[in-house]
């Protein structure tokens, strides 16, 4: 074996060529790692039941609650298994598949012996178009999705590299499903392959086609998953998504130029674009079709002279768009029919075609081309990761973002919207109001906006014009069962409780199987005192979802109130189960065990547990909890803990005027006073 000092030398170059990567992509997001959850963080990750309980790992691949990205769900679940809901490990994360997908693009275009590999491999790693992807963790479905896109591509041309090499083959194949598994729109792969292949070999050999069959199998399969989850999971069904096929058409024109536009001048750069109006009626809406089927014509017939490359990039570019066209009903599209991450792999194409004209241009220069090369190089990715690192500190929070978005678009309704809900999750309510007038203003039949602003006038006090809201979303979309649930609570918390059952009973009647009002019907009926009924309610609550910790704190409750006490320990002890640090059940628990009727059920050592955990859980200043704390002190023993405990609780009630807690506690403190315990008699429940 014989020493290669050329080898040695390019493996240097490749490693630093690595390292300079990923350290300048760090540096161009280092903001992120300040940075909190947005958007729909809380559905996919902060609040999805399938990351924080009560479900769990196999839900996320055996049920709807995956989302249809089931393999990025599957990383949140571990994540937040050893880190919980720390956002930066999450900023870290998506930085670092980014990355990874970065130096996997360079592996790429080398095999596909591209020009200008590690310029158009950093171009893209910090091109600012990216940032919407790589700032929001949820976006980690694109850069996740990218990752295993890219090695799919990588192993299926080692397998042809390496000759007769079948395990690279079938790796392409399990990394193909573990992007459609992070990511749908990555169901272009086959098509894209097909394409390399085009560009690196000249074509396709009869024999390359079974090669392809699993591929398009798995596509297909995926595909027709999405499309039916996008109509039936996300509900991408209704006006906002009603076009003509002309109109799709010629929307999707406009939003192919939108994004190479965005690539070549990056201003502005918006959260949520404005959604176009397109009217075939008019003819500068033919425009860019005509446009497009122009350029695609010439390039399709130069495939093979010099715009060969360019070719090849813009075809790319439309393939890998395709899914996210208006072809096809997105979600998204019911805001604007385009967004910054639906072009994430998209603009790998015409980011290496720039890389390496920049590379190919330079060398056409004599004198001075080594200095040349390098100052365009540093020129460019210094004005790209700036970009990069002012566009990222966009993505810091909610109002950040939001304010960002309406600076540059102010009629988005859904900013003002979400800008309202995040100022009142504040306690900033004026403020909410404000935003959500302003929703309403420029969509006047905005559901959600009508609906929040009625909660928050129930907020201020304003019951009448609460309720006006509420009535208008209803006039709005009179059959939408979530509608009526929430109008109920609103009565419901104005003590108008034959209104209050009677839209509860309409909600069941648009949905049967509507877990959330079948919970408050039990509740209503329990709170009115026909306990009979409300347990019927909350055992169909029960079987809708089992796992349901708040549906078996109710049912304990109804069932206490019916004297069934041994079911209702049963029942709280089935919802700490599921949800162990559940005040109501934590509270509930400790209340029976400490005063129940029956000598066998009552357990002041574990009352005391119990009531502890939920008194720390509600910051020590909860009456109604420090009440069922004295209660299992004096059932243990503890009479001058009681006492103590019993003084502190009467006192906060006195404060916030819960004249129920202040005079259950003055009728039970003569007990403690005597040393003995209050227990509950047969014919009384709390």
């Amino acid at each position: 074996m014989t020493f290669d000092g050329r080898r040695v030398v390019q493996w240097w170059v490749r490693l630093v060529g690595a390292i300079l990567l990923v350290l300048l992509i760090f540096l161009a997001y280092a903001r992120v790692g300040a940075a909190g959850f947005i958007w729909d963080d809380e559905s996919h990750l902060t609040q999805n039941p399938c990351i924080v309980g009560p479900l769990g790992l196999a839900d996320i691949w055996t049920s709807a609650n995956a989302v249809y990205y089931p393999l990025v769900l599957t990383t949140f679940w571990i994540l937040h298994h050893f880190v919980g809901l720390i956002p930066l490990p999450y900023h870290i994360l998506n930085v670092a598949f980014h990355a990874a997908s970065v130096l996997l693009l360079w592996r790429v275009l080398v095999q596909l012996r591209v020009r200008g590999t590690w310029l158009g491999a950093a171009m893209w790693a910090l091109h600012p178009v990216l940032v919407q992807s790589v700032a929001w963790i949820t976006e980690m479905k694109n850069t996740q999705s990218a990752f295993f896109y890219l090695l799919a591509i990588s192993s299926f041309f080692q397998s042809r590299d390496r000759k007769q090499n079948g395990v690279f083959y079938w790796l392409s194949i399990v990394f193909f499903v573990a992007a459609i598994t992070s990511k749908p729109s990555t169901v272009m792969l086959p098509v894209a392959l097909m394409l390399c292949l085009w560009w690196r070999e000249g074509g396709m050999k009869q024999c390359d086609l079974r090669l392809f069959l699993p591929f398009v199998l798995i596509s297909l399969l995926a595909s027709g998953w999405t499309i039916w989850e996008q109509k039936f999971h996300s509900h991408a069904t209704g006006a906002e998504w009603v076009q003509t096929p002309l109109q799709r058409i010629l929307i999707s024109a406009d939003a192919i130029w939108f994004y190479l536009l965005k690539l070549i001048w990056p201003h502005p750069l918006i959260f949520v674009y404005p959604r176009w109006n397109i009217d075939p009626s008019r003819w500068f809406a033919w425009i860019p079709l005509v446009a497009l089927l122009f350029a695609a014509t010439v390039l399709f017939i130069k495939r093979n002279t010099a715009l060969r490359p360019v070719a090849f990039a813009f075809a790319y570019f439309v393939i890998t768009l395709f899914p996210v066209l208006d072809f096809f009903d997105v979600y998204f599209f019911r805001y604007s029919f385009v967004s910054d991450h639906f072009q994430y792999l998209a603009s790998i194409g015409p980011l290496a075609l720039a890389g390496a004209g920049i590379v190919m241009a330079v060398e056409k220069v004599g004198a001075h081309r080594l200095a040349i090369q390098a100052a365009s190089t540093l020129g460019i990715l210094l004005i790209l990761g700036a970009l990069t690192f002012y566009q990222s500190a966009k993505y810091h929070d909610l109002i950040t973002l939001y304010q960002a978005t309406l600076a540059q678009n102010p009629k988005c309704w859904m900013a003002e919207y979400n800008l309202g809900l995040a100022l009142k999750n504040q306690g900033q309510l004026e403020e909410a109001i404000v935003h959500y007038r302003r929703a309403i203003n420029i969509w006047p039949d905005y559901v959600e906006a009508h609906y929040n602003l009625g909660g928050a006038y129930i907020e201020k006090g304003e019951f009448d014009e609460a309720l006006a809201e509420y009535r208008r979303a209803i006039e709005i979309h009179p059959d939408q069962a979530d509608l009526h649930n929430n109008y109920g609570s609103a009565l419901r918390e104005l003590k108008q409780f034959e209104e209050a059952e009677t839209e509860y009973k309409r909600a069941l009647s648009l949905r049967p199987q509507y877990l959330d009002a079948r919970l408050n019907l039990g509740s209503l009926l329990l709170q009115r005192g026909r306990t009979a009924e409300a347990i019927a309610n909350l055992e169909t609550a029960k079987s809708l979802q089992p796992n349901d910790a708040a549906t078996h704190v109710t049912l304990a409750l109804a069932l206490m109130k019916n004297g069934r006490t041994g079911e209702a320990v049963s029942e709280l002890n089935r919802a700490l189960q599921l949800a162990p640090e559940k005040v109501s059940a934590l509270n509930s628990l400790a209340w029976v065990l400490a005063t129940a009727t029956d000598n066998s059920v009552r357990d002041g050592k574990r009352a005391v547990q119990l009531a502890e955990r939920a008194t720390a859980l509600a910051g020590n200043n909860n009456a109604a909890i420090l009440h069922t704390l004295a209660a299992a002190y004096a059932e243990a023993g503890r009479f001058d803990e009681a006492l103590q405990t019993a003084r502190r609780a009467m006192k906060l009630a006195s404060q916030v005027d819960n004249n129920a807690v202040y005079n259950a506690i003055r009728d039970e403190l003569p007990l403690y006073e005597l040393g003995l315990p209050y227990h509950e008699t047969a014919n009384k429940n709390r």
